[in-house]
């Protein structure tokens, strides 16, 4: 018995569907439909989602794409794509009505229609229970011809025979063949009160109020084929055959095309990136490249050629090398740091003799899609780099990833109990206490215990939805960094829409549909540090010419080391936490490797895994160094023969179970699905047998699938550790060798780290770096270096001049401008400041506040006065000084250093615990120094 669904709403029409794309093949498939078409509105989000699910379908069993729209003039319409031309203009359909309207609306026009699907097919319904349009169906005749179907939908109204006689008619009368057209909204009618919930969070209304706005029945689910022919005429079932037999694209027909542009005449891909490879060997290894580096290439190459992903390499290296070019510091990361082509390419700096190399980690014939490489750069300028992609790619083939946002406890209880109408004390109470959603079994004595027994009957079902709902997307959102590049238009393969985010347009789909469709994806990010750096080689250079970049900082220093041993690390990337500076003094590191190690150590992975204790033993001495055979020592001889990174995890994988490549990366997406669903202990059958099969014994191999099933708690990859080592490092050696400079950067590449701007500055007078005021007269709109004393060390020469973007509420533009009016010739008064900038009388309020006319008109509290009585100026009155004669007390020491915190967030007087310690109770209190002397 054949059947078509037709008319399917998944959760990715967001807020409108009740059930995931693969729960509705998953049933439509159970049920013996023939095939399913999923006809979200305005969109194919979830089509990516649905087609994985018809991996293991029959083969008689078809997925149709399409979507549903609702027109400007009232028409309501599904279209499918019945070829890959047909899915083209869709998508690009779909692009179009997204693009002119503001993020998640959509504007269609008819004319649109008309002239932009010439192959899809058309299937005109209507969206509620009232007749059919003669007019519409006569216009959509004329442009559509056989392409058009009357779509009918039975909704267990009073008026439903009436209704469907006025389609018979219409269908009679201009001859459009009637297809059931029965409309779902859940795979399954359990769903229904998710549904309303949906439809109430959608509205904005509490349940109670919706009235007519929530669906009366529970009838729009996917239906079993003996309802289905109870419900509709035969021949109008009949219809859904020859609507699917048209309908013969499938998913597997989009082919990515790489953007061609890249290689210029006479080269091919593979000839130009082995020239590009060539020239990047001579300049990484002057003095002849090793034979190991050789063979790691040629195996790399060898790989890359017969995947055809030479592309690839030479996108990302055209995108660094622009970046390079314009002075913007850069950093590939993750699988890249594993590959020597990167290396030589200078995306990433980690060269094969750092870190062990494992190409599977980053490419596969077994995993059989595009490779991944992060690229980091510098936060305040990767705009730069996004619009340098635009620009060569243009709009139509360049756009940002998706990421879907789903719901997550909190939002999943603060949503359904809004729709669910309970009170919002009880909400919050409840989304502040997540305990509650450990699923129990002894739920109504936990509401007893919580004093709500007379709510039972609305917290049972409330639990219940807020577990369904959980997982379910919300919104599509802006992936961080994630770029597709495509030879061609995008919208071919997938729609874009305009992102909140000004001039930015992303694909519908996320980062798991791009690895299922095999899509090119470049990730460009943004890291503060790389901004600080910058920054800290700028203010160096101009009194040290020596340091020009990164290259020049001297490796492996005693002195930087030394003082990381201390747990002297605040501002310093990744290792300026408090879990990490506890673990420095333990670790004691010595080497840019112990340095790879300290990054990745503390995280949950190794520490749920035990690797941290049973490591330090072995480093410190405490316990023998013992490998189960030369195997597992290859593996993991580095850290001492506990498995710290997931790359060995994976080779684990490989040389103990007999996992191929392709397996082990399986592996590996199974222990990064933490937190999700994740399948890592699918693994655990083969894993355990593949090392008995080996001859391990029962112990050593439950442990060790025990420390992987720690990686599934995020285990960090050694790639990724190698690559913020280098970052590390350099922070490291600038805060030790130069202070000053280190700590003006970080002040000047704010919001970034663990650390206010006020805990920077207190620890830069901890280390003797001398930090200067805000000072109408000294200050520019950033902090600078000013120089202090004559020191033989020309780093301690220079202290830190704090800048006017330390002034809050201050205007940042009028603040920019205080530095141009000011020039050479000093500010003498307030009126002079005022006249000269045109500062308004509110900005000039802030800047005494913050004490920054303390050398102009003496301390706060006269500035303010001075400040208050000044007029605006006007073209034939300039302003008056009489109020600068008046002088007022100084604020007391408290008064100022509160006035500090709430203008400027710091302050270079007492600290407040040094004012406190001297009253009741803290004069009471020990001093942490005594408590060891």
């Amino acid at each position: 018995m054949f059947y078509a669904q037709l008319n399917t709403t998944t959760n990715y029409s967001f807020l409108k569907g009740a059930s995931h794309p693969q729960e509705y093949v998953g049933r439509a498939i159970n049920l013996g439909y023939s095939a399913l078409a999923i006809t979200d509105e305005c969109s194919l989000a979830g089509v990516v989602k649905a087609f994985s699910a018809t991996t293991h379908a029959p083969k008689h069993f078809k997925l149709i794409i399409g979507s549903r729209f609702h027109l400007s003039n009232g028409m309501h319409l599904i279209a499918l794509a019945p070829s890959k031309q047909a899915y083209a203009e869709l998508s690009g359909f779909i692009t179009l009505t997204r693009r002119r309207a503001p993020k998640g609306e959509y504007q269609a026009h008819f004319d649109d229609l008309r002239f932009r699907l010439q192959q899809c097919l058309i299937i005109y319904f209507s969206d509620n229970t009232s007749e059919p349009c003669y007019e519409n169906a006569k216009q959509l005749a004329k442009a559509f011809g056989s392409r058009l179907w009357l779509g009918v939908s039975v909704h267990y109204a009073a008026n439903d025979q009436k209704v469907l006689n006025a389609w018979r008619s219409l269908s009679d009368e201009l001859a459009i063949p009637i297809v059931a057209c029965d409309h779902a909204v859940m795979h399954c009618k359990e769903r229904k009160q998710l549904h309303d919930v949906l439809t109430a969070i959608d509205e904005n209304t509490p349940i109670p109020k919706m009235g007519t706005r929530l669906h009366a029945n529970a009838e729009s689910y996917l239906k079993p084929l003996s309802k289905l022919h109870k419900l509709y005429p035969k021949t109008w079932i009949e219809e859904t055959e020859v609507l699917a037999e048209h309908c013969q694209f499938s998913m597997n027909e989009l082919k990515y095309q790489y953007p061609k542009e890249l290689v210029p005449e006479p080269f091919s891909p593979i000839q130009y990136l082995r020239f590009l490879l060539d020239k990047g060997k001579r300049k990484r290894y002057p003095e002849g490249t090793p034979k190991h580096v050789e063979v790691l290439l040629n195996k790399e190459l060898q790989l890359i050629e017969e995947l055809s992903y030479e592309y690839y390499f030479l996108t990302v290296y055209d995108i660094v090398q622009f970046a390079k070019s314009k002075g913007i510091l850069c950093q590939g990361r993750g699988s890249a740091a594993n590959s020597v082509a990167c290396y030589c390419l200078e995306i990433t700096e980690i060269s094969p003799d750092q870190i062990g190399v494992l190409f599977e980690r980053f490419i596969s014939k077994e995993r059989d899609e595009p490779p991944d490489i992060d690229v980091d750069f510098e936060h305040e300028r990767r705009e730069e780099v996004i619009q340098y992609i635009y620009q060569k790619y243009g709009r139509e083939r360049a756009a940002l990833a998706a990421t879907v946002i789903s719901y997550r406890a909190r939002s999943a209880i603060r949503d359904v109990g809004k729709a669910m109408g309970l009170e919002p004390s009880l909400v919050d109470h409840l989304a502040k206490s997540l305990a509650w959603w450990e699923r129990s079994q002894d739920l109504k004595n936990r509401i007893a215990a919580a004093g709500l027994e007379q709510q039972q009957n609305v917290l049972i079902p409330f639990f219940d939805l807020v577990q369904q709902i959980l997982g379910f997307p919300r919104h599509l959102s802006q992936h961080v960094g994630g770029f597709i590049i495509t030879e061609n238009k995008i919208s071919d393969l997938v729609p874009l829409e305009n992102a909140s985010m000004a001039d930015r347009t992303v694909i519908q789909w996320d980062k798991d549909d791009i690895e299922t469709m095999h899509l090119l994806k470049v990730d460009v990010l943004a890291l503060g540090m790389l901004t600080a750096l910058r920054k800290a080689l700028e203010y160096v250079r101009r009194y040290d010419n020596n340091l020009k970049s990164l290259k020049d900082i001297p490796q492996e220093d005693p002195a930087t080391y030394d003082m990381l041993c201390k747990g002297d690390s605040v501002g310093v990337f990744q290792i300026e936490s408090r879990a990490q500076m506890s673990m420095l003094p333990r670790l004691q590191p010595r080497t840019f490797y112990d340095l790879v190690i300290e990054i990745a150590i503390v995280r949950p992975g190794p520490i749920q895994g035990d690797m941290v204790h049973p490591y330090l033993r072995r480093r410190n001495g405490e316990e023998p160094v013992s490998y189960y055979n030369d195997d597992i020592k290859d593996v993991v001889k580095r850290t001492l023969g506990i498995p710290i990174f997931q790359e060995q995890a994976i080779k684990l994988s490989m040389v103990a179970a007999g996992f191929s490549a392709g397996e082990a990366d399986a592996l590996r997406r199974a222990m990064a699905s933490w937190g999700k669903n994740s399948t890592l202990l699918n693994f655990e059958e083969k894993f355990i047998q593949g090392m008995r099969n080996r001859g391990y014994d029962e112990n050593f191999t439950s442990r060790l699938f025990e420390q992987i099933k720690g990686f599934s708690g995020y285990g960090f990859p050694e790639s990724h550790s190698a690559s913020f080592a280098i970052l590390c490092y350099a922070s490291s050696w600038l805060k030790c060798h130069h202070p000053a400079a280190f700590y003006c950067a970080l002040l000047n590449s704010q919001p970034m780290g663990f650390y206010s701007p006020s805990q920077l500055v207190q620890d830069a007078r901890r280390h003797q770096v001398e930090v200067l005021a805000v000072d109408i007269n000294l200050s520019d709109y950033d902090s600078k270096l000013e120089r202090v004393n004559n020191s033989n060390n020309l780093s301690r020469q220079w202290g830190i001049r704090l800048g006017f973007s330390r002034v809050k509420s201050l205007n940042r533009e009028q603040a920019q401008s205080i530095e141009k009016c000011r020039g050479k010739r000093l500010f003498k008064s307030v009126s002079e400041l005022a006249q000269r900038t045109q500062l308004s009388n509110i900005d000039l309020q802030h800047l005494a506040s913050a004490d920054a006319l303390l050398s102009i008109c003496g301390n706060r509290h006269q500035a303010r006065w001075v400040t208050a009585g000044i007029q605006e100026n006007t073209p034939m009155f300039t302003c008056s000084d009489d109020n600068e004669t008046l002088v007022t007390p100084e604020p007391s020491l408290e008064k100022n250093v509160v006035t500090d915190y709430a203008t400027t967030g710091l302050s270079l007087r007492k600290h407040p615990m040094a004012i406190l310690r001297q009253q009741a109770p803290f004069k009471r209190c020990t001093l942490y120094k005594d408590l060891f002397s």
